[in-house]
């Protein structure tokens, strides 16, 4: 996905965020700025959103001397997700159908992004539950991945952001897990998951966990590591979680389910949906997002 003249802002608030997270000092906030908008002006405006943002956030990073700015939210987004998993398994547990309530659930810890949102506690991951749980629906297209599911001989289930994991280890746990291989960043950027992530919540003792070796808010394939490239490639069906994925993945010829909640209007705009719309798409065939009413809307684009 191209990027867009509102994406701009966003970087910008992005950039304030995570330098506010290491220091207090305005001064150095003011550098950084200063730097961004002197690094934003020299760009190839003909990139994806993560690949600008991967250039934005390594500047941060080197200006402020800290590896990782979103660390201890990261860390504070696991610890809070993992408190919710006993109730959300229960929850799983006792539906009628589990594998449409993980997918529900799945969406709903999608709201844990710090690259959308300054702040983010309990309550609003409970409102994301409780309107995930009860928006409308699909089922065709939950039947159509279903499907994929089960026809896959390899998985690839590329994970979005700290915390949001826990959320996905329950999808996973729905899953023919034995087949999943679950992908994170090489390092850290936002708060994007890494290993050291899904190592703090229990999800390694599941699934098979590789990184991809790359830095971007997103899978940059060409900047990815040659063995999860190449694991990309063989793999019969990817899952991938996010908007950063469906920036940098949507184009692909392979076969991609995107699970995301639209957050911002430029993806709403290019999926063709409403701000805050539950999303499960096909990549490669005509997009269906997930509606509120439970209607369809058909993407020509595809």
């Amino acid at each position: 996905m191209q990027v867009y003249l509102d994406c701009f802002p966003c970087f910008l608030r992005q950039t304030l965020d995570a330098v506010r997270f290491v220091t207090d000092d305005e001064k150095i906030h003011e550098t950084v700025v200063r730097q961004v908008l002197e690094l934003v002006r020299r760009m190839d405006a003909r990139q994806t959103p993560p690949a600008i943002g991967q250039q934005i956030h390594r500047l941060i990073r080197r200006v402020t001397g800290n590896a990782d700015p979103y660390r201890q939210q990261k860390h504070d987004s696991n610890l809070l997700a993992m408190k919710l998993y006993p109730r959300l398994k229960a929850c799983i547990r006792g539906s009628n159908n589990s594998l449409e309530t993980a997918v529900r659930l799945a969406i709903a810890g999608n709201v844990i992004d710090f690259g959308i949102y300054t702040s983010l506690g309990e309550r609003d991951v409970m409102e994301a539950i409780d309107s995930a749980l009860a928006d409308g629906w699909d089922t065709g297209r939950l039947e159509e991945f279903a499907q994929a599911v089960s026809n896959a001989n390899e998985i690839l289930y590329i994970g979005d952001n700290a915390g949001e994991i826990v959320f996905d280890q329950l999808l996973i746990e729905e899953l023919p897990y034995e087949k999943v291989t679950f992908g994170v960043k090489g390092s850290p950027v936002i708060n994007d998951v890494t290993m050291e992530d899904v190592e703090m919540t229990g999800l390694t003792g599941l699934v098979k966990v590789v990184e991809n070796g790359s830095d971007a808010p997103g899978t940059i394939l060409g900047d990815c590591s040659v063995g999860f490239h190449e694991r990309f490639e063989r793999s019969d069906l990817i899952i991938a979680k996010g908007q950063g994925n469906y920036e940098s993945l949507s184009e692909t010829g392979k076969d991609v389910f995107f699970i995301l909640k639209a957050k911002c209007p430029v993806i709403a705009a290019d999926l063709g949906c409403d701000m805050g719309q539950m999303v499960l798409r096909r990549n490669g065939v005509a997009a269906r997002a997930i509606h509120y009413d439970g209607k369809e809307q058909e993407d020509a684009r595809l």
